[in-house]
């Protein structure tokens, strides 16, 4: 009965929830309304925007040496993590048998080791980090806690699952993914989505009135 829930109702109110929520989020925050700006335009906002989209994927020269290891564990973490959801075999096949209808090659079996062990240890610097920075202990919330926790938990089981014999490791690993779609919408993991047009906003705003930020 467990398995029939998780495999079906739970899973298909889940990616609901997911898909539901992260549209009503970018829509809130497309149709929010803002003030018109009556300034005079001092420069380009769509190059403004364009330039702040690539420059911020690596940190100014001035700041660079303070969050040095933060932006490295940060990418390790990111390019990790999505490696293992578009490219590990059993997402591959997943996504081809249940979602898209279509699939690509997949990474083999040593890229995975690599990948997960990225993804694990730049998640756990990243939240060590957290926890031992003053500052960054002291702006931190409860959703940033359970955000790192929870995928976290969604990566352990994910291992878990690849035990071959142990169905109820993949089951389990399907409900922690279950948990984490549903929260998703909801907290800051969001900034999936919200990061490029936040970034293309922010450069759009100093690109109209000729700051070079």
């Amino acid at each position: 009965m467990i398995k029939s829930l998780i495999d079906g109702p739970l899973w298909y109110f889940s990616l609901a929830v997911f898909c539901i929520g992260v549209l009503w989020q970018l829509a809130r925050i497309v149709f929010t309304a803002g003030k018109t700006d009556l300034s005079v335009a001092r420069g380009s906002a769509g190059s403004g925007a364009w330039r702040n989209i690539f420059t911020r994927f690596l940190p100014r020269k001035e700041i660079a040496p303070q969050i040095g290891i933060q932006i490295v564990a940060g990418y390790m973490f990111h390019l990790g993590l999505f490696a293992l959801l578009f490219f590990a075999a059993p997402h591959v096949l997943f996504l081809e048998e249940h979602i898209l209808g279509f699939g690509w090659t997949a990474m083999p079996h040593w890229a995975f080791i690599v990948a997960s062990q990225f993804a694990f240890l730049g998640l756990i610097i990243l939240w060590l980090r957290r926890m031992l920075n003053s500052v960054g202990r002291l702006i931190s919330t409860l959703d940033d806690h359970i955000a790192a926790i929870l995928t976290f938990i969604v990566m352990l089981t994910g291992c878990f699952a690849l035990l071959k014999g142990f169905s109820e490791l993949r089951l389990l690993h399907r409900f922690t993914v279950e948990l984490l779609l549903i929260y998703f919408p909801f907290s800051c993991l969001m900034h999936a989505f919200t990061f490029i047009p936040s970034r293309a906003f922010t450069g759009a705003w100093f690109g109209r009135r000729g700051i070079d930020a």
